[in-house]
């Protein structure tokens, strides 16, 4: 049997497979969860601070710095209030460092 390897777009290889396809939604509602808290955030502080992965109710961000993940500690009940409200089931908001 010849087989003929073609090289397919990212979305087409996101729509033939569940995995990619639940993965690309991760991405995406961490994404807008983003977005949608970004002005409880100083704008100081926003730069340092990338959305990250979702596993269940928890939901965490990727933080460039121990200072920048201490005072958005501060802010986490906020956070998590506000996303509660847009419909978002969040229990829990984790913080990791990237160095």
């Amino acid at each position: 049997m010849n087989r003929r390897h073609h090289a397919v777009t990212l979305q087409q290889a996101t729509e033939e497979s569940p995995t990619l396809a639940r993965l690309a939604g991760l991405t995406r509602d961490s994404s807008e969860r983003l977005r949608a808290v970004e002005p409880l955030i100083p704008p100081l502080l926003r730069p340092a601070i990338r959305p990250g992965p979702i596993e269940g109710t928890t939901w965490c961000l990727l933080v460039r710095s121990s200072a920048a993940a201490a005072k958005l500690r501060q802010l986490l009940p906020a956070l998590q209030a506000h996303l509660r409200s847009r419909g978002w089931e969040v229990t829990a908001i984790r913080l990791k460092i990237q160095t």
